[in-house]
C-alpha cells in the first residue's frame, strides 16, 4: 500500500499559494484492508474513506469508463492493480495529476510541473472530452490563476469546443452547473470565467441571454475587484437583462433565493437608483419601500453596490453620488419613530398611512438639505 497526496495540495504548494483541502490517493490497497486499518467507507460510486484520527478523505486509486451521458455517466473500477499513472492519466487538467509522497517525492508523469511554469491549463489525456462539466472546471480554473498569467491551451480549448457542440453540455444538473458558477463567480477575476466559455461556445449553450450583454463582465470584474459578495456579482452579471429573464435565468440554474431576489431587484430598479439625485420625494419614498429598508436594510445597502458597480463598468468614473444620498434617505426614513403615532391611538391602515406621510416629510426634508 502507498499513499500519496494529489490534485490541488500539490498544485498549490509548488505555485507558493495556501493549501487548505489535502486530497489523498491509495495505490494497491483494497476495500477490506482499508476498513482493517479503521477507515470509514463513505460514498457509493466509489470506495473513498475517511481517516479514524484526521477526518481527512482517502480514495482508492481508479480508473473509469465512459458509459452514459452527462457527468455522471461513468463506471469506475478501483483495484490494488491500479497505478498511481493510470489513476492520474484520469484527471482534468496536468496541473492536477501530480502526486506527492511522504518524503515530498514529487510524481508528474504528465507533465504538470512544466505546465505550471508555462501557465498553461493543459488537459492531459484525450478523455477529457468525454466529462462535460470539465468545460466548467477548466473555465473556472482560468479566473481563478487568471492573475498569475494562466491561459487555457489552444489544444484543450478546441476539446471543449467539441464538447460544446456534442450537446453533453445539455446533460449537465441544474446544481451541478450552479455549483461551478458560484465557485468561479467568487474567484479573483470572475469575468474570465465567461470570457473562456465564450470562447469554446459554451456561453451559448448555458447562458446564451449573456451573448447580447456588452456591459455585463465589465460589471462582474468590478464587483470583483471591490471584494462584493455573491449575490451582488450574481445581480452585476445579469443586471442588463429584463427583471423576466433575469428571473429565467436564476431559476434555470436555481440559484439561491438571495441571489434571485437581489438580481431581479437590480434589473427593475437600476435605472431608479441612476437618477436618485432627481427622484421625488414620493418617488424615493416608493423605492425604499419596495425593498422593505426598514425590515432589510442590507439587501439595499447590496442594491446600491451591486448598481455603483454598474456605474463604475459603464464610467470609468470612481465618483457615484447616488450610493451615499441613498443611504442618507434610507436612514432617514429609518429614523421617523413610529411610537408618537401608536400613542395617539392610530392602528391598522390608518396607521401604515400616517407612517408613510411622516416618512414623506423625512425625506423632504433630507433631499430639500441635500440639495441646498
Amino acid at each position: 500500500m502507498h499513499i500519496y497526496k494529489v490534485g490541488g495540495a500539490v498544485r498549490d504548494r509548488l505555485l507558493g499559494r495556501p493549501v487548505s483541502d489535502i486530497d489523498w490517493l491509495v495505490v494497491g490497497a483494497t476495500v477490506e484492508q482499508m476498513q482493517a486499518l479503521g477507515y470509514r467507507p463513505v460514498g457509493a460510486d466509489f470506495p473513498v474513506f475517511i481517516h479514524p484520527r484526521s477526518g481527512e478523505e482517502y480514495a482508492l486509486a481508479r480508473t473509469e469508463r465512459k458509459s452514459g451521458r452527462g457527468y455522471g455517466g461513468f463506471t469506475f473500477h478501483a483495484s490494488p492493480d491500479v497505478t498511481l499513472e493510470e489513476d492520474l492519466i484520469r484527471r482534468d487538467l496536468t496541473i492536477n495529476a501530480m502526486a506527492e509522497d511522504d518524503d515530498g517525492t514529487l510524481y508528474d508523469p504528465y507533465h504538470g510541473k512544466e505546465d505550471l511554469e508555462r501557465r498553461l491549463l493543459r488537459h492531459v489525456s484525450p478523455a477529457f472530452a468525454e466529462d462535460p462539466l470539465r468545460v466548467l472546471r477548466v473555465a473556472r480554473f482560468a479566473a481563478r490563476y487568471a492573475p498569475l498569467g494562466f491561459k487555457v491551451a489552444d489544444e484543450t480549448l478546441a476539446l471543449m469546443r467539441q464538447i460544446s457542440a456534442s450537446g453533453e453540455l445539455q446533460a449537465l444538473t441544474a446544481e451541478r452547473s450552479w455549483k461551478e458558477i458560484e465557485r468561479a463567480l467568487m474567484e479573483p477575476q470572475p469575468q474570465v470565467f465567461f470570457e473562456v466559455l465564450r470562447a469554446c461556445d459554451a456561453l451559448q449553450a448555458l447562458l446564451p441571454e449573456l451573448e447580447d450583454s456588452p456591459h455585463a463582465l465589465a460589471g462582474l470584474e468590478q464587483a470583483a475587484q471591490h471584494d462584493q459578495p455573491l449575490h451582488v456579482r450574481w445581480a452585476c452579471l445579469l443586471r442588463e437583462l429584463q427583471p423576466a429573464t433575469i428571473k429565467a435565468v436564476s431559476q434555470r440554474f436555481k440559484a439561491p433565493r438571495d441571489c434571485q431576489e437581489l438580481a431581479i431587484l437590480v434589473g427593475e430598479c437600476l435605472s431608479q437608483c441612476n437618477q436618485a439625485l432627481e427622484l421625488p420625494s414620493t418617488a424615493l419614498l416608493e423605492l425604499l419601500q419596495k425593498f422593505d429598508v426598514y425590515r432589510r436594510p442590507q439587501r439595499f445597502d447590496d442594491f446600491i453596490s451591486a448598481c455603483e458597480m454598474d456605474a463604475r463598468a459603464r464610467q470609468g468614473s470612481l465618483a457615484y453620488p447616488q450610493a451615499d444620498y441613498l443611504r442618507g434617505a434610507a436612514a432617514a426614513a429609518r429614523a421617523v419613530d413610529v411610537k408618537p403615532l401608536v400613542q395617539a391611538g392610530l392602528t391598522g391602515q390608518a396607521l401604515g398611512e400616517s407612517l408613510k406621510g411622516e416618512r414623506l416629510k423625512a425625506l423632504t426634508a433630507y433631499k430639500s438639505a441635500a440639495e441646498g
